[in-house]
């Protein structure tokens, strides 16, 4: 198979908030450069997700240097300083305790605004020392899982032609949320039958089939759910042991630089199984 080639990378600074698309960046181990590095939470320490909180969609984080930039339709741009040595708090992550450093109370009054709910704004501190699930274990700041999320365009395009014979409008990508698109690709679905990919100097091995939830629900520019789709036509075809699949996770297994137009080679796949 001839190889595909990154056609987008984006970085979700603040988990649940607006992806940022770049032309390049850096894969560290836990994923692309500042992912999921921030998180919002209730004043007990519980994450917030567009699960129970579209809106989250609507914000807009983006870090530069040692700063945290949020904007967001209707609300007044914020910047802080980025808090990388505050006292540690606990914070609950799908039911684990981890850590945060909080982010101050001008982050917290601006997502408390958008949300509608009281709210603090966490970061992971730098000793933060988690090890994701999968066949291949990975680190990850406060992603739900494994430290990077690929799709490729063939994947979409033969969604959305099913959502066409559902009598449903096409869906951006941005539904589902992926660090990496990967273009080039003829059959959908080829990112689950890869098991070690490498790009440039960077290399990331297969962990397990991304699962969705109703966050693909959400129109990701309004912040309001959009009805049931596309998990209502996902189910008719992506169906997996764990649920409805879209998408797959891999663990980083060799940092590097990553650039849009980047060469992805598959190095293994999947082995099939034996007839007996």
């Amino acid at each position: 198979m001839a190889p595909g080639e990154i056609a987008a990378l984006i970085s979700y600074p603040v988990k649940g908030c607006a992806g940022i698309a770049t032309s390049g960046s850096t894969l560290t181990p836990a994923g692309l450069e500042h992912d999921r590095a921030f998180m919002v939470v209730d004043l007990d320490g519980t994450y917030r997700t567009q699960r129970r909180h579209p809106r989250l969609a609507l914000a807009r984080p983006r870090v530069d240097g040692g700063l945290l930039s949020l904007s967001a339709p209707g609300t007044d741009p914020l910047t802080v300083a980025v808090n990388s040595t505050g006292a540690r708090r606990p914070v609950d992550l799908f039911g684990v305790p981890y850590l945060g450093i909080d982010q101050g109370d001008a982050a917290a009054e601006w997502f408390s605004d958008l949300l509608g709910a009281p709210s603090r704004l966490v970061r992971v501190p730098p000793e933060h020392d988690r090890v994701t699930d999968g066949a291949t274990p990975g680190t990850s700041g406060y992603a739900d899982s494994c430290p990077v999320h690929l799709i490729s365009t063939a994947s979409l395009d033969l969604l959305d032609e099913r959502l066409a014979e559902d009598g449903s409008a096409p869906l951006p990508m941005n539904r589902f949320r992926p660090n990496i698109v990967i273009s080039g690709w003829d059959d959908p679905h080829t990112e689950d039958l890869a098991r070690t990919i490498s790009i440039g100097e960077a290399a990331l091995a297969y962990a397990k089939l991304a699962i969705r939830c109703a966050v693909t629900t959400v129109d990701q520019e309004t912040g309001r759910r959009a009805g049931p789709q596309p998990l209502r036509t996902l189910a008719r075809y992506r169906r997996a042991d764990a649920g409805i699949a879209f998408g797959t996770k891999f663990a980083v297994v060799r940092p590097g630089r990553l650039s849009v137009g980047d060469k992805v080679v598959v190095e293994a796949w999947v082995q099939p199984r034996s007839s007996s």
